[in-house]
């Protein structure tokens, strides 16, 4: 059901198909969200990859028709893991997407360090996100998500601007692989859901990708990382799940956000690295 103008949030439980039924065409700037990956988690029934991929295509159709022209979809995904041989989600899904004659902006590799330890192969440390628009005039917003230059005071050291910064003040691009850690048992933002969006994560697709006021959706909500993620930097947020006690987690995150309560992880705050021993 859509928002009223003074609220920032539409939560509920329920499929996504229904609750998109409701919303009127081009209403959502960004649609970000992490399906689940038909890896037999307890919030999913395991199905065949033709069948999974056909019920995505029918949920990717509804949101392309949700998209505002200058909108973006953010689709991030894994791997379907099928006796220990690999189907990279995003190869299979993205004809669809380019079925309805999106484009695709970046393949965003999400790097992180904890996972699953495989014995029959290297253990997966990435998922993808497929950052698509409908038109070739999307919002982009780079300064908001600017990260610190490697080499902040160096100058060209020739030239008609010899002498003066080489690189832009405010940061550089963050480039196309986002180091993150992912939700785990000692995360700050760790909740029941087994396989959590990490609020840092969605905020740079928030920041770079909308402005202030706009509509952002999560189809498969979960516990509501992308829904906070929106409301905190002053957008509207929308999503659903079909798990109850995953929404009842959401609207408890989105009340502690609003009290001033939730703890998510900073933005750009350092990556732990364990300290070595130094050799003797």
């Amino acid at each position: 059901m859509p928002v009223s103008k003074e609220s920032s949030v539409s939560m509920d439980c329920e499929n996504n198909l229904t609750f998109m039924r409701v919303l009127p065409d081009d209403c959502m700037k960004l649609i970000v969200t992490s399906p689940p990956y038909n890896i037999g988690k307890s919030y999913e029934t395991h199905t065949p990859l033709e069948e999974y991929v056909k019920s995505q295509a029918r949920v990717i159709a509804d949101c392309v028709r949700l998209l505002h022209p200058q909108g973006s979809i953010c689709w991030q995904v894994g791997n379907y893991v099928s006796h220990s041989q690999i189907f990279p989600l995003d190869i299979e899904l993205y004809p669809i997407f380019k079925s309805h004659g999106l484009k695709l902006r970046n393949r965003i590799v999400w790097h992180f360090e904890h996972g699953l330890h495989c014995r029959k192969r290297f253990s997966g440390r990435y998922e993808t996100i497929l950052w698509f628009t409908k038109t070739d005039s999307y919002i982009f917003n780079l300064d908001p998500v600017r990260v610190p230059a490697k080499y902040p005071n160096k100058r060209y050291y020739k030239g008609p601007n010899k002498g003066k910064l080489s690189c832009n003040p405010k940061g550089k691009n963050p480039g196309d692989i986002w180091i993150i850690p992912n939700v785990k048992n000692n995360h700050v933002e760790k909740t029941k859901h087994p396989c959590q969006f990490p609020v840092e994560l969605v905020e740079r697709l928030v920041l770079s990708l909308t402005n202030e006021g706009d509509n952002v959706f999560d189809p498969y909500m979960g516990v509501g990382s992308s829904v906070v993620a929106a409301i905190k930097h002053k957008r509207i947020g929308y999503g659903c799940d079909i798990v109850q006690s995953y929404v009842d987690i959401a609207e408890k995150r989105v009340a502690d956000l609003g009290n001033g309560r939730l703890r998510t992880r900073p933005m750009g705050k350092p990556i732990y690295q364990p300290i070595t021993a130094k050799a003797s």
